[in-house]
């Protein structure tokens, strides 16, 4: 990887994904390109200059001769923020996506992340009479930012909103069809777990990508994860100021590697303590590895990263 000479004609760099490459690999005649993004990682918009003495051909000449990356391959890496076009001139805002933790099933745990238990015993003992697991209190009530990722019946959840972040419209008036997301991406390590429903119910997986990152597509035909918030006015309601688009939920399900062996574990992540649920607030020793779960709106290109931490118990 390297950069481009920009400082002549303007150059476009155009490359397949490692998944498109294995698309066209078939042979078959089946390999059709049907979706494409534009990417500016490199551009700084603030060197654009209104006051250059040599006059405004030269306002963006710093920008427009912006070396710029070799387009590469690995989509789990390239073009974080998109290029989008709107046709209403007018637009003052743009949407973006949101963590909404307002209330403690969706919640990220005190420790930063969201905390996902990979099996019975680390969520709540397998409901035994010891009291090593990590999901409940020591009153027996669930710890906000713990998702059961065995169980999946109980335990929190990840809320995302979407909508114009402002206070200078108000939230009763309808966000503009074309800046409202009906279409979602979820990204997650395919090793580590699988995205499932706020009910548990699994999400249909799109692909596997050649670095093991699994790609859900999730729209709101599928209401058990997508809805609408438009209606939602209340402020405790959405971290969402202004207008409101939808809203997408879900939990993560261990995968089976995690869930009956300490390998990856061990490999891969280290040991850290929680808190159980004994009265005395005693700790539990878990194995850990952190990882993100990156969720992208299809129609914006807004990007929103995911801390998550799976953990296991060890003593």
């Amino acid at each position: 990887m390297g950069f481009l000479d920009n400082t002549g004609d303007i150059i476009l760099d155009v490359v397949l994904t490692d998944h498109g490459r294995k698309e066209l690999s078939k042979g078959d005649g089946s390999f059709k390109i049907t979706k494409f993004a534009f990417g500016d990682e490199e551009i700084d918009y603030s060197l654009f200059d209104s006051t250059h003495a040599s006059g405004s051909s030269y306002y963006d000449l710093s920008i427009l001769q912006t070396p710029i990356l070799e387009a590469f391959t690995d989509n789990a890496a390239s073009m974080k923020t998109k290029l989008v076009t709107y046709e209403n001139l007018e637009l003052l805002f743009l949407p973006i996506l949101e963590l909404n933790e307002l209330k403690s099933s969706v919640q990220r745990h005190s420790e930063g992340a969201f905390i996902v238990a990979v099996d019975r015993y680390t969520e709540d003992d397998d409901e035994s009479s010891t009291t090593n697991g990590i999901g409940l209190d020591s009153g027996g009530k669930e710890v906000p930012g713990v998702i059961f990722g065995e169980s999946l019946d109980r335990g929190g959840a990840i809320m995302i909103d979407q909508g114009l972040d402002t206070n200078q419209i108000s939230t009763k008036q309808s966000i503009d069809p074309d800046l409202r997301e009906t279409e979602y991406t979820i990204q997650i390590d395919n090793r580590f777990g699988s995205i499932v429903d706020a009910k548990g119910n699994q999400l249909e997986l799109s692909y596997i990508d050649d670095d093991d990152i699994a790609y859900y597509v999730v729209s709101e035909e599928e209401a058990t994860a997508v809805r609408s918030i438009s209606n939602l006015t209340k402020a405790n309601e959405s971290p969402i100021a202004g207008p409101r688009g939808s809203r997408l939920a879900f939990k993560i399900k261990s995968s089976m590697d995690l869930n009956t062996s300490t390998y990856l574990f061990t490999t891969l992540g280290g040991e850290s303590t929680l808190t159980n649920r004994t009265p005395a607030g005693d700790t539990t020793l878990l194995y850990h590895i952190d990882s993100m779960v990156r969720i992208t709106g299809m129609n914006s290109g807004y990007s929103l990263d995911i801390p998550v931490r799976f953990v296991k118990f060890k003593s």
